[in-house]
């Protein structure tokens, strides 16, 4: 019973991960007037955050170690709530790029704390609905982002709802803390973690292969997030508003087919979920040149229940793929791998989509969706269970 209030409780966590991640992609081609700021500047508030994802994933397993994944994942939840009320009262450009760094620190510690957690100690199917849970902050934070766009208010109250929906979080995390207790060893939550060096990982087996496809996911899901709306509006013609539902109705394509993915992962391998998702992104992205006004609908639903099983089931087989000793530390520098992706490529398809168009957006995705499906081989190819 206490095993399942506390999945719970990690599951509300994957919330809080989930909300700030879309919120700037759907209120951007309002915010940039409002900053006077150029329209690619997205990419730098995105390139900020993920910088410091980085740095706190490839940290957090000795951080981990030392305060425990209970306590790291309180302190981030509220890292981000006070970012996000920042954001809220930022009137300009470098206040969003001050308070973006505590977001980012945030975001990456419960990422990498979390997913090892439970990849060693649920099943696949809670791994899918982990992941589904991030799907549902993520699909939140646009459709109250267009709420305030549609009422005409400022999205400073964008940033200020979510914020707050932060804090509440916060409080829950708190009281559940002494549910973590009852998951330790001899006070380690990881009796098994290890510290090896990155020199070391790198050798290890189809680990290249792992990161690269971290990488391309990730830069897939944070490109098309961050810009997709935008070329919804300057490409396509669509209003504001709509753009921001659509860019919703992506997330919730990752949130229902992550839940989906789950219920799936009991009959499906997670290696043949990867595949079947990178078919339904190629699906998407087709679909978008369909002629027909409904296509694009159907686009961004497809995209989103391809995005879905990827991540998750990759994580998943960290254990199994590169042994349990070391889970807490590949984990980390696969979500720093990601978060990578996150931080440059969403920075380099906003510039470029500045210089030339943003019907370059699609062919982006294409391009690292590509990359992707090759790396997914050579792993499977390297990693005999």
């Amino acid at each position: 019973m206490k095993k399942t209030i506390l999945l719970i409780i990690i599951y509300l966590a994957f919330i809080s991960l989930g909300l700030p991640d879309s919120i700037l992609g759907a209120g951007w081609p309002i915010m940039y007037h409002d900053l006077n700021a150029s329209i690619f500047s997205a990419g730098i508030i995105s390139m900020i955050v993920a910088s410091g994802s980085v740095i706190s994933s490839i940290y957090s397993a000795r951080l981990i170690d030392k305060f425990g994944t209970s306590n790291i994942t309180l302190y981030s939840v509220l890292s981000t709530a006070i970012a996000l009320l920042g954001f809220s009262y930022s009137t300009n450009f470098i206040s969003l790029c001050f308070w973006a760094v505590p977001l980012g620190l945030g975001a990456g510690c419960i990422d990498s704390a979390l997913n090892n957690y439970v990849a060693l100690h649920y099943k696949a199917l809670h791994m899918n609905w982990l992941h589904s849970f991030w799907g549902v902050g993520a699909s939140i934070g646009p459709i109250i982002m267009a709420h305030y766009i549609a009422q005409e208010a400022s999205w400073n109250e964008g940033f200020k709802t979510v914020g707050l929906i932060q804090l509440g979080l916060v409080i829950v995390l708190f009281i559940s803390i002494p549910l973590w207790i009852i998951n330790k060893i001899k006070g380690k939550e990881n009796l098994n973690s290890q510290h090896i060096p990155i020199k070391g990982v790198l050798n290890i087996p189809g680990i290249k292969q792992s990161l690269l496809i971290c990488f391309c996911y990730c830069t897939i899901e944070a490109s098309f997030g961050l810009w997709g709306s935008s070329y919804l509006v300057l490409q396509r013609g669509i209003s504001p508003e709509l753009g921001a539902r659509l860019i919703s109705l992506y997330y919730i394509g990752i949130t229902s087919g992550r839940f989906l993915s789950g219920i799936i992962s009991t009959r499906i391998s997670n290696k043949h979920l990867i595949y079947i998702g990178q078919s339904f992104i190629l699906l998407g992205l087709s679909t978008l040149y369909i002629s027909f006004q409904g296509s694009i609908f159907i686009s961004f639903l497809f995209i989103g229940v391809g995005c879905a099983p990827i991540f998750p089931s990759l994580l998943h087989d960290t254990p199994v793929n590169f042994g349990k000793d070391n889970s807490q530390t590949i984990m980390g520098i696969q979500m720093a791998s990601a978060y990578t992706g996150t931080t440059l490529m969403p920075m380099i398809l906003g510039v470029l989509a500045s210089y030339f168009s943003y019907e370059i957006v699609p062919i982006f995705i294409l391009l690292f969706l590509v990359i992707m499906f090759i790396m997914t081989i050579l792993l499977n190819s390297r990693i005999r269970i």
